[in-house]
């Protein structure tokens, strides 16, 4: 199966700024551009940090508020010193958490949720930025068609297990839901059948009624090869049709 990767699905063209930014141009540049947060890059053009709207506004966090209606936030050392900052390096999340544009969207989904982040820059061999992948970025492998799913599935995971026991297994997709229907030689092939279907890009669950049967007498014409390997393990030929 071919997986949908990072390069396929990130932002190419990446607003960014500079270690030596200022605070007021970064709180621009986030306007002007619509954005919650940039990369921060080095002379090199390699990702150093990501400054975002939570990094500016720790430092309206941490002033007084003359009004007294809301207590000032209790902020660690490191937070005090970021939220003193007036540049972009003094004020970014570092180091910067990167991902590679062969990575798989599961491979960015984990690293993003083990780490609690919103986006991940794109670097190249040489940790240069290629582009930006956010969570809306991944979530659009589920806006793929039933059909697209459906076939896929069709070919690449019942196509190949046929040969190893699964006979007249279809697969009914509705909204990424999809439904295994069918039989097998053995028990075992149903939780593969299942894992690998659920492994497709756009696939949001998986279910289904697949029964196991040993008659290869009632093995369909399309199943034929799946009969045949069968057949030369257990020694049994099939009846004429």
């Amino acid at each position: 199966m071919e997986h949908r990767t990072i390069g396929e699905l990130m932002t190419r063209k990446v607003v960014s700024v500079q270690l030596d930014t200022p605070f007021k141009e970064i709180a621009q540049t986030l306007a002007d551009h619509a954005v919650s947060a940039v990369p921060v890059l080095d002379s090199l053009g390699r990702p150093a940090g990501i400054v975002s709207e939570a990094d500016l506004l720790r430092k309206a966090a941490d002033r007084s508020d003359l009004t007294g209606r809301t207590p000032l936030p209790h902020l660690e050392a490191w937070q005090k010193a970021r939220a003193e900052g007036r540049t972009a390096g003094e004020l970014m999340s570092a180091p910067a958490v990167c991902a590679h544009p062969e990575w798989t969207v599961v491979e960015a989904a984990r690293l993003m949720e083990v780490q609690q982040l919103k986006r991940l820059p794109v670097v190249d061999e040489a940790d240069a930025l290629l582009g930006i992948v956010s969570r809306s970025d991944l979530l659009r492998v589920f806006l793929r068609k039933d059909e697209a799913i459906r076939e896929e599935i069709t070919r690449e995971v019942l196509g190949r297990t046929a040969r190893l026991g699964a006979w007249d297994v279809t697969a009914d997709v509705e909204r990424g839901q999809v439904t295994l229907h069918g039989r097998v030689t053995d028990p075992v092939l149903i939780p593969v059948l299942v894992r690998m279907s659920a492994s497709v890009d756009g696939v949001v669950s998986v279910s289904h009624d697949v029964r196991v049967s040993d008659d290869l007498t009632a093995a369909p014409a399309t199943g034929g090869r799946a009969g045949g390997a069968d057949e030369g393990r257990s020694g049994r030929s099939r009846s004429p049709s």
